[in-house]
């Protein structure tokens, strides 16, 4: 019977990831998900699963960063597995409240650092052995890269935004912690997440909701800017083979083979849009495109190489961007109440990341 702590569980790759764990029927374990609910936290999107598993899924809130609070859930819990999702993750956010993002990616992981390493101490050796923390980290830590080339796990971190630079130094910490005290960490760097319950401020479920509500689609600079996308439910997949197969203190790419421009994203989702909800008012939602001012410091292109858990641990993507982006898009069509909730008590899509004293409705 696994004990899996997940933090940041009421998160988008987070509570993907709970929903993951309890839909393979060989899982028959417990799962404390801790999260601060932060306004990117979203206990809606895991209200089945805690109705469906009442005595095997339980929610505590609670800031990574709060120690005494931290050591008690381990002391009371007896966690086997620790899979860290907790941290701020949007850059534009990051541009305008940077502190906030200190704290949680690098303070927090360090408390959950140091705590994992007291409790797992006090382990037996074979208890020891079974134990893992997993840190879930992103491609963005390497900078960006030319029109060729792909990141691997070797690629020199040189961050670029506070975001960025906050996960960097979260790695470094779980890194040191390994080598310094034997923990048994492992981390994976991932290329850009999309999927169900993506909180409405990212690139994708802000278009697809930006066209059911007729407004501008600001793309920035040129549109030009290239990512690679990988279905959520890939990504949750690799952590698990990570956890199970993977080797305490090595590193693994997580990618979705997946090389998208913006502009392209933006002009699929309105294609599919147009098939699957056509506008009544607009002959193609691509007539609310609008290209804004460039973010600061935006990377042009990431790529991962994730040949190594490929040959290592036998993972490869199961979806492909277009297969990927059709499921993603019927979702946010199928479950109009969920992101309409977030806009009426958090958010409307506005622009954000243009500086401090700077505001956008865009």
């Amino acid at each position: 019977m696994q004990r899996i702590i997940v933090t940041g569980g009421a998160g988008f790759i987070g509570a993907n990831y709970i929903h993951h764990l309890f839909e393979n029927p060989d899982f028959i374990g417990y799962v404390l998900n801790i999260d601060k609910l932060t306004y990117a936290g979203n206990l809606e999107s895991l209200k089945d699963i805690e109705k469906k598993y009442p005595n095997r899924y339980f929610f505590e809130q609670v800031d990574i960063a709060d120690t005494d609070k931290i050591a008690s859930i381990f002391e009371q819990f007896q966690p086997d597995t620790i899979v860290n999702f907790a941290a701020e993750s949007h850059v534009d956010r990051s541009i305008d409240s940077p502190m906030e993002f200190i704290n949680t990616n690098i303070v927090g992981t360090a408390v959950l650092l140091e705590n994992a390493l007291r409790y797992w101490q006090k382990l037996d050796k074979e208890t020891q052995k079974k134990f893992r923390f997993h840190h879930i980290s992103t491609d963005e830590v390497f900078g960006s890269l030319g029109e060729e080339g792909l990141f691997t796990e070797s690629t020199p971190y040189d961050p670029s935004s506070p975001y960025s630079a906050s996960k960097a130094s979260s790695d470094h910490l779980v890194r040191a912690w390994h080598r310094t005290y034997g923990l048994p960490v492992t981390i994976s760097n991932c290329s850009n997440n999309y999927g169900p319950y993506q909180f409405p401020e990212k690139l994708i479920p802000l278009m697809i909701l930006n066209c059911l509500d007729h407004k501008p689609l600001p793309v920035y600079g040129q549109g030009l800017n290239v990512r690679d996308w990988l279905y959520v439910r890939d990504h949750c997949e690799a952590i698990n083979y990570i956890i199970q197969q993977g080797t305490p203190g090595q590193t693994y790419n997580i990618g979705g083979h997946n090389e998208m421009r913006n502009i392209d994203i933006v002009n699929l989702i309105c294609e599919l849009l147009d098939e699957l909800h056509p506008s009544s008012e607009l002959k193609s939602y691509k007539q609310l495109i609008t290209y804004v001012t460039d973010r600061p410091g935006h990377d042009l292109r990431y790529a991962i190489d994730s040949t190594k858990i490929q040959k290592e641990l036998g993972w490869t993507p199961k979806e492909t961007f277009n297969t990927g982006i059709r499921k993603t898009v019927i979702w946010y069509l199928e479950n109009q109440d969920w992101w309409k909730n977030i806009q009426n008590k958090k958010y409307q899509q506005q622009r954000l990341g243009l500086g401090r004293n700077n505001k956008s409705t865009i």
